[in-house]
């Protein structure tokens, strides 16, 4: 039997990412609280947590620490720390850099929006989102490059993995809550994970970006509640739903698994196909505007 044909019988560890070291910017709430889940209870020993406030960070750990069926050892480290300033990545890179001489995977998933009509909207707020949400998101990458390089190799690459939104890929929110530096960040982090996987692919590092749609969380609240409220959303969408923390959690641990080894530049939306379906994300969008 070749070596081809064994392979293809490995099955049962496809999806583990044990012994991983993972990063996760924007972690200690909504999106990146529940990829930090996901990663911790499919094997990954060390996942730090990171965002500007060290209570919020705290919390998370203890929250990730206190998940069942983790494996021996494995634990959730605060490392509060501002991102959205270059200082910031820096000071992050050399304190996680103190517990680990390499890092796995890295989900870039720090984020703003702001929301604001166009003939008023602020340059400052403008500049703000884009600087967290792509100078930020580059910066993050470009430093922690020598450590995701590490242990890379072409049997097993790093992962990058940035928090991108189908807000980037159909029209955002418009109207008197309109969000063109958050639509506009994250198409930009869209291409940017294109032009890193090429980059960066050589060095075994696989960059991949996801575009959730509508998750509750504390960043989307105001929004949900502004376009009709989570069960008008839920009702436009063709999945009947909003987005739920293991449809985060299950993805991310796809794109940092052998699962997905071959999977580079791509951008998977997570929205149960809302910003395809008529009447879902465009129309609401379209409908707020005319308010």
């Amino acid at each position: 039997m070749s070596n081809y044909e064994t392979e293809l019988k490995d099955f049962p560890n496809i999806f583990s990412l044990k012994g991983k070291v993972v990063v996760v910017t924007g972690g200690s709430r909504g999106l990146g609280l529940h990829a930090a889940s996901g990663f911790l209870q499919a094997g990954a020993a060390k996942v730090y947590i990171t965002s500007r406030k060290a209570a919020a960070c705290d919390a998370a750990v203890k929250t990730l620490n206190g998940l069942p069926n983790l494996q021996p050892g494995a634990h959730a480290i605060s490392v509060p720390a501002d991102s959205s300033k270059i200082e910031g990545v820096e000071y992050l890179l050399k304190e996680v850099a103190k517990t680990t001489d390499h890092v796995d995977i890295l989900f870039a998933n720090a984020g703003a929006t702001w929301g604001e009509p166009f003939d008023t909207h602020p340059d400052a707020a403008f500049a703000k989102v884009m600087d967290l949400n792509v100078k930020s998101v580059f910066n993050t990458i470009r430093l922690f490059a020598p450590l995701l390089q590490k242990n890379a190799s072409l049997e097993d690459p790093s992962r990058i993995i940035i928090t991108a939104s189908v807000a980037g890929i159909g029209v955002g929110t418009l109207g008197k809550h309109a969000t063109f530096g958050y639509s506009a960040s994250k198409a930009a982090v869209i291409h940017l994970a294109k032009n890193l996987a090429v980059e960066l692919g050589p060095r075994h590092i696989l960059t991949n970006a996801i575009a959730p749609g509508f998750f509750p969380s504390k960043m989307a609240s105001d929004l949900i509640r502004m376009t009709g409220g989570a069960d008008t959303l839920a009702a436009k969408n063709p999945s009947k739903r909003l987005g739920k923390p293991e449809d985060i959690a299950g993805l991310v641990v796809f794109l940092s698994s052998r699962a997905s080894s071959h999977i580079n530049g791509a951008t998977i939306t997570v929205d149960g196909g809302e910003v395809l379906g008529r009447g879902g994300m465009v129309e609401s969008m379209l409908e707020e505007a005319k308010l």
